[in-house]
């Protein structure tokens, strides 16, 4: 028996996903909303925590906040059988998830953090990504759930990674978004109309995949600075695509902070090594290699 906490419109998405595919036990602060999912095959509603922690094995946090999952695993957990499995599927920081580990081994209770990379339109159709961090003996306790929410499932590492991993990705997109925004007003500002500069950067060797696919995965991962396009040449295109956004009245906050790690690369005498060489910045800053090839 599987416990739901939470069932806004991602933890309904979870319900309706485990639908007539496991028992399913729902509880959420308004009773109407966990009311609505009895309608399913396989879910019933609980009126209380407690009432839920008497009768699940395993328990879903699908919450707005990590003080609301907090507060419930705090409730919860003295009541849960000893060996259940708690899958932490809200969004939250990796501390957060390491600052729940101490109560969940105090009641003998495995914990996972189960970040959702997609939306709810996904999750309903099983189509998401799970993005799990947790121990070994954890991960192996909550694999069985995880194969019913999803069919892509990405182990990180230890507890938390899946949380970093998506909060990194979201770092990604949201970035990416203002970077996008910026370069296609500046390239329409000088004639290119958007949609056919979109075809372009859809292309596999043009600035939004060939970073990923080359730069970071090809030379960093291969620790291959050598030849390629040096980063004096990256830095002259960062200027220029400068000088054009101000030509073109463009503002730019992206792409104006990108350009800084260029100038210190430089500084630190990296102009004749391909720009990939960025990464030895922050593993400089960081003390941590980017490339397992290195380790």
């Amino acid at each position: 028996m599987i416990g739901l906490v939470g069932v806004g419109n991602m933890g309904t998405a979870i319900a309706e996903r485990l639908a007539g595919r496991a028992e399913l036990v729902a509880f959420d602060l308004d009773p109407e909303r966990a009311a609505a999912l009895t309608s399913h095959r396989g879910i019933r509603a609980a009126s209380t925590l407690g009432e839920l922690a008497a009768t699940v094995d395993a328990l879903l946090l699908s919450l707005p906040s990590a003080s609301a999952s907090a507060g419930v695993v705090a409730e919860l957990a003295p009541g849960l059988r000893p060996g259940a499995v708690v899958i932490e599927t809200s969004t939250v920081a990796p501390a957060d998830m390491r600052a729940l580990a101490p109560l969940c081994a105090e009641h003998d209770l495995f914990l996972v953090d189960a970040a959702i990379l997609s939306g709810v339109a996904q999750m309903r159709s099983g189509e998401t990504m799970l993005l799990v961090g947790g121990d070994a003996e954890a991960a192996r306790a909550a694999e069985p759930i995880l194969a019913l929410l999803a069919d892509r499932r990405l182990r990180l590492g230890p507890l938390g990674s899946g949380m970093a991993a998506k909060v990194a990705n979201n770092a990604v997109s949201h970035a990416v978004m203002v970077v996008l925004l910026e370069a296609t007003a500046i390239a329409q500002a000088e004639g290119v109309e958007p949609e056919r500069f979109a075809e372009l950067l859809s292309a596999p060797d043009a600035g939004l995949l060939r970073p990923l696919a080359h730069r970071l995965r090809e030379r960093i991962f291969a620790r291959n600075f050598e030849g390629g396009m040096p980063m004096e040449a990256a830095r002259k295109d960062s200027v220029l695509a400068l000088r054009l956004a101000q030509d073109a009245g463009v503002p730019v906050f992206a792409i104006l902070g990108a350009h800084a790690p260029y100038d210190l690369a430089m500084a630190a005498g990296l102009g004749r090594e391909d720009y990939a060489a960025l990464a030895k910045l922050w593993e400089q800053w960081t003390g941590k290699l980017l490339s397992p090839a290195a380790e």
